[in-house]
């Protein structure tokens, strides 16, 4: 008699029953049925595993508010963390107590909070941010260029279909975007001839990998189920693809994705070094400095507020603190001086009685 694999499934009153998933398993599955973002999907498995090894790997179901902030104040006490990674360890544990474990936290008190600095986001000149796309070339040139001149995240140009670009109309729809949310911004018309041949150039190899059986790439959940056969169709394949395909663990069919975010984050982080820029400039970087760009354009913070998708127009105030108005417009006295009194000789200035004598 063939034994059954109890790693899956295991034997019981004459029948065969599957093991229930593990928890962190649980996790990844609940986070897909709420369509969280795998990134937050990956940091929410990372927070709850790192919780259970704290308390000794006890079960969370055996825990409650008690242990919760014993966690939240060790990661601000003892590993020092950002004030973002201790919020993000405790939306983790809402969620698992909350959407997987049903088993909701009363009200977290006591924790000690980390600190949460007042930094103002680094900036590019329009001068500088020259300098660093003439490093960039083919590919990398457009995304970053889309980065600074229509605003974009990194992976929201990463995951533009060709169906998201209107070159008529010079306008990117950017899809389920952060907050999971729609919105419509600008597409560079210096982007506009070469994003077309760049297209055109996608086509010709989209073309040829469907006549040989490939071309496919990942519809969103629902509309995978509904629109089955439009996973080949050239609307939903990705502005940016990957080199070749992978092969889904799932079905076993080959797909192909979008750039990986590191290819494009290693090769910004080059271009601002061989540009000779001694800021600690980031793709990130290249969206702060479109949204301060147009400030000093002269253009209303609501519509830099639209263009960048912020669900508060406070979030886009921060841009105004490093525009060169207000405190940073105010003409220092210094500047009032004649230049004479730039370059007074030391023998010109008087010696104080009770200053220690010069050699």
């Amino acid at each position: 008699m063939a034994t059954i694999r109890h790693d899956h499934v295991h034997r019981a009153c004459g029948r065969v029953e599957a093991k229930p998933p593990r928890l962190l398993d649980q996790v990844r599955l609940r986070a897909r049925t709420r369509h969280l973002a795998r990134s937050t999907e990956r940091a929410y498995v990372s927070r709850i595993r790192e919780f259970i090894l704290f308390h000794h790997k006890r079960h969370p179901s055996e825990m409650r508010e008690p242990e919760v902030n014993a966690y939240l104040t060790w990661l601000a006490t003892e590993r020092h963390v950002a004030a973002s990674t201790q919020n993000q360890a405790l939306s983790a544990l809402l969620f698992l107590y909350d959407d997987v474990l049903h088993q909701p936290l009363d009200r977290i008190q006591g924790v000690v909070r980390a600190r949460k600095p007042k930094r103002l986001p680094t900036v590019l000149s329009r001068e500088e941010v020259g300098r660093v796309l003439a490093q960039l070339h083919g590919e990398r040139h457009m995304v970053a260029t889309l980065l600074y001149g229509a605003g974009l995240r990194l992976m929201e140009a990463l995951r533009l279909r060709i169906k998201d670009v209107d070159l008529q109309s010079r306008q990117l729809v950017i899809r389920q975007a952060k907050g999971a949310k729609d919105r419509v911004t600008v597409l560079p018309q210096c982007l506009r001839t070469p994003l077309n041949a760049h297209l055109h150039e996608r086509k010709r190899e989209h073309d040829a990998a469907r006549d040989a059986g490939g071309g496919r790439v990942r519809l969103p959940a629902a509309l995978a189920r509904k629109y089955v056969k439009d996973d080949t169709s050239w609307p939903w394949q990705w502005v940016f693809a990957a080199g070749q395909d992978y092969c889904d663990r799932q079905d076993g069919r080959f797909y192909r994705h979008h750039i990986h975010e590191s290819t494009i984050q290693r090769a910004v982080k080059d271009a601002v070094r061989l540009a000779a820029i001694h800021k600690r400039a980031t793709c990130h970087t290249l969206r702060h400095s479109f949204a301060t760009h147009l400030l000093e354009d002269g253009y209303d913070i609501r519509t830099v507020q639209e263009l960048l998708g912020h669900n508060d127009v406070r979030t886009t105030m921060i841009y105004t603190h490093v525009l060169n108005r207000g405190a940073l417009a105010v003409r220092s006295p210094a500047d009032h001086l004649t230049p004479a009194a730039y370059h007074a000789p030391l023998r010109d200035i008087p010696h104080h009685p009770n200053a220690p004598n010069q050699p």
